[in-house]
């Protein structure tokens, strides 16, 4: 019996013995036949297959000496209380045809149970994928940080000098070297930071900081000696403020940001304190001789010489080189120039001692000592940075470079180019010959 096609909740399954040998269209008829008027209207059995609120009823028969089993199979939509209703009047049957009968409900299965378990399972699949999309807290707060800086970054001048928004209203100015510092200082809440911009004191820079206390922050190293001495020469500072021994101002924290400000000093001894260490080391030396033992992949670096060499990269790096500045991150490629990892600065060195295969580093920062000792020992044959701090320890297979030492590949002539070369060579080489008779002629 036909009716409304039905997307069912549930599934009586039912079994009944027939004493005797019927057909299928009999045990149908029995079920419809004995269900008729015991429950109602409501729940006729006719009534709810021709509304979809019951399925088609299949039959198995199985023939056993005479006598016949069948498992009856009615999908419903009911709800739980109608269908047990439904379960309980099959198991009324008594009778198909003229034959006695007995019914029995086997189980009513729950049609949306394999539903649910593909919903679960499909669930945990986009749960994972929901995961690998949300990016970490710590991912986030660097992204946030990092576009409030860049959106904080003012320039000034002619030159473009980078610098914090409150450089020309405040009455004191933090005098640092470069655009990595100037953004470093901006992500802890210093507004009147302002960056040299070279080792040449432009005019727009004097101009910014006439009438304002100048605060100078050098790096702890031997480079932000030189830098203030060449500051204090050019211009009138204030005060001096040094990074902690061997620490760049790019890399600090606030806690030694803020400690490095408080402990500032005044030009006059500050130069005091220069001297005083420049004689406890000449009384070290004559103490103490230091014997270095010649080696052939270290070099002893005493005066700290331009280390940065020329280096040619491919184009591709080269390009990213300029969207690598102002970002304070580093790049780890490996030796065909394939990046493996990009990492903020403060992290390469623990980074580096995870990755396998480095073999060139790009870094928006300084490059360290400390950096080239690591980058030594995982093989590293390229550092570009954009300088080169004190470095005391230098291995031969190692090459230092920066950003202004760089140079990308240029593309190789085609033959046709070579062909055209050669061709000028010896049309040149030709008229040079037929000139010559000419000029002995004149001689």
């Amino acid at each position: 019996m036909g009716g409304l096609p039905v997307s069912p909740k549930y599934v009586i399954r039912a079994r009944i013995d027939v004493k005797g040998n019927v057909e299928k269209h009999d045990i149908i008829g029995a079920i419809f036949g004995q269900a008729e008027g015991l429950i109602g209207n409501e729940l006729d059995l006719r009534e709810l297959q021709k509304l979809g609120r019951i399925g088609r009823i299949e039959v198995e028969m199985k023939q056993q000496d005479g006598n016949v089993v069948a498992e009856v199979e009615i999908p419903t939509n009911l709800d739980m209380a109608e269908t047990a209703i439904i379960a309980a009047t099959i198991e009324t049957i008594d009778k198909v045809g003229p034959y006695p009968a007995r019914s029995e409900v086997v189980s009513i299965e729950d049609a949306r149970a394999e539903k649910r378990q593909k919903i679960i399972e499909r669930a945990v699949e986009l749960y994972k994928k929901l995961q690998e999309s949300i990016p970490e807290s710590k991912e986030l707060v660097e992204e946030v940080l990092r576009r409030v800086r860049s959106a904080e970054l003012v320039e000034y001048g002619e030159e473009k000098l980078p610098g914090g928004p409150d450089v020309k209203t405040s009455d004191t100015i933090i005098l640092v070297e470069g655009r990595a510092d100037v953004l470093n200082l901006l992500r802890y809440g210093y507004k009147n930071v302002l960056a040299l911009g070279g080792a040449t004191i432009p005019p727009s820079l004097r101009e910014l900081l006439s009438n304002k206390k100048v605060i100078l922050f050098v790096d702890g190293d031997r480079g932000g000696e030189l830098i203030a001495r060449n500051v204090m020469n050019s211009l009138k500072v204030d005060y001096i403020a040094r990074a902690p021994q061997g620490r760049e101002v790019e890399e600090l924290t606030a806690k030694e940001i803020a400690r490095s400000l408080q402990n500032a000093v005044p030009v006059k001894d500050f130069l005091e304190e220069l001297e005083k260490e420049k004689k406890l080391q000449k009384e070290r030396e004559t103490k103490a001789e230091v014997i270095v033992p010649p080696t052939k992949l270290i070099k002893s670096i005493k005066k700290n010489p331009d280390m940065a060499q020329e280096v040619v990269v491919p184009l591709e790096v080269y390009q990213k080189m300029d969207e690598l500045k102002g970002t304070l991150e580093a790049i780890i490629y490996d030796d065909n120039w394939q990046m493996l990892e990009r990492v903020p600065v403060r992290d390469l060195v623990n980074k580096l001692k995870e990755v396998d295969k480095a073999a060139h580093i790009v870094l928006d920062g300084i490059i360290t000592q400390r950096l080239v000792d690591i980058a030594y020992t995982k093989g590293v044959k390229t550092l570009i940075g954009v300088r080169i701090g004190e470095i005391i320890r230098k291995p031969d297979n190692t090459v230092l470079a920066t950003f202004s030492t760089v140079k990308p590949e240029s593309s190789p002539e085609t033959p046709v180019q070579q062909e055209n070369a050669n061709s000028n060579t010896e049309n040149q080489d030709a008229v040079h010959q037929e000139n010559q008779p000419s000029a002995q002629a004149q001689q």
